[in-house]
């Protein structure tokens, strides 16, 4: 797909992954607009945006709030004239803690993002979408939608229904003008710790010279744009995302056992 003078829906847009998504699609000649509950965030990226800031719009708004959300496409088509593509890239993540310390409102509050997000996202923006001669959507689940994380099982049950959710919209559009893409990054050096109100644990900053080596956001970013401007129907982001990819499903017990002894003490 090419992207000079298309039009990109992107959320997550004011921070991290998102916000390297918006600068790399303006530096392309796209049109984009960028959707966060972060209204400072939005208004810091628009400023590192600068002279290339003309086709953005900034959209502050709560991807799990439907009726914001179908009222979104109307806003974009009346300031940008069309649209495109839709990239979702927001997402949250819960605290570092066991199922049985996870309460029900941090679960409800981490689907609610993670995947209703996506859902009314996408399911606003299809008819727009399927009336242009090509679309796009690109979702952003994780690793931990194909690998059991522990302490992340809310977050990783909520990527592995991103995943399902997208990998069934693409076998629908299959012969169709929407191309559709999922993307697994594994560890990405973004503040989603504190975007989400989650603390680290203490262990994980008390072990210098162990620190997980992540995939930084801007290369992020860059691997999300080739994906959609290819319409790739995955995109694997990181050493860590495509050794696990691989060795989940050569050996799924195998590699469910390794993460959780990587992850052991996180969770004491």
């Amino acid at each position: 797909m090419q992207l000079t003078n298309k039009v990109f829906v992107v959320t997550g847009g004011g921070n991290g992954m998102g916000r390297e998504v918006v600068l790399g699609l303006l530096a392309r000649g796209a049109r984009v607009a960028a959707v966060d509950l972060n209204e400072p965030g939005l208004a810091e990226m628009a400023k590192l945006a600068g002279a290339a800031s003309a086709p953005l719009t900034t959209h502050p708004l709560n991807v799990t709030d439907r009726h914001a959300v179908l009222a979104l496409p109307d806003a974009v088509i009346h300031a940008h004239g069309q649209v495109d593509g839709v990239l979702n890239v927001a997402g949250i993540i819960q605290p570092f803690v066991k199922l049985t310390e996870l309460d029900f409102d941090t679960i409800e509050r981490v689907f609610n993002v993670n995947f209703w997000g996506v859902v009314n996202m996408t399911k606003a923006f299809l008819p727009a979408l399927t009336a242009r001669p090509e679309a796009a959507v690109l979702n952003v689940a994780s690793m931990g939608g194909f690998l059991p994380v522990p302490g992340q099982a809310a977050y990783g049950a909520s990527k592995a229904a991103v995943k399902l959710f997208t990998e069934a919209l693409y076998a629908e559009s299959l012969g169709t003008n929407l191309a559709v893409t999922i993307v697994f990054p594994g560890g990405v050096g973004t503040n989603i710790t504190a975007n989400s109100g989650v603390a680290m644990p203490e262990v994980a900053a008390a072990k210098p010279g162990k620190e997980y080596k992540t995939t930084s956001p801007a290369d992020a970013g860059q691997q999300i744009i080739e994906g959609l401007e290819k319409g790739s129907f995955r995109v694997v982001i990181g050493s860590d995302a495509k050794f696990m990819d691989r060795f989940s499903r050569f050996s799924p017990r195998r590699a469910t056992e390794l993460i959780a002894s990587k992850m052991k003490d996180l969770l004491g």
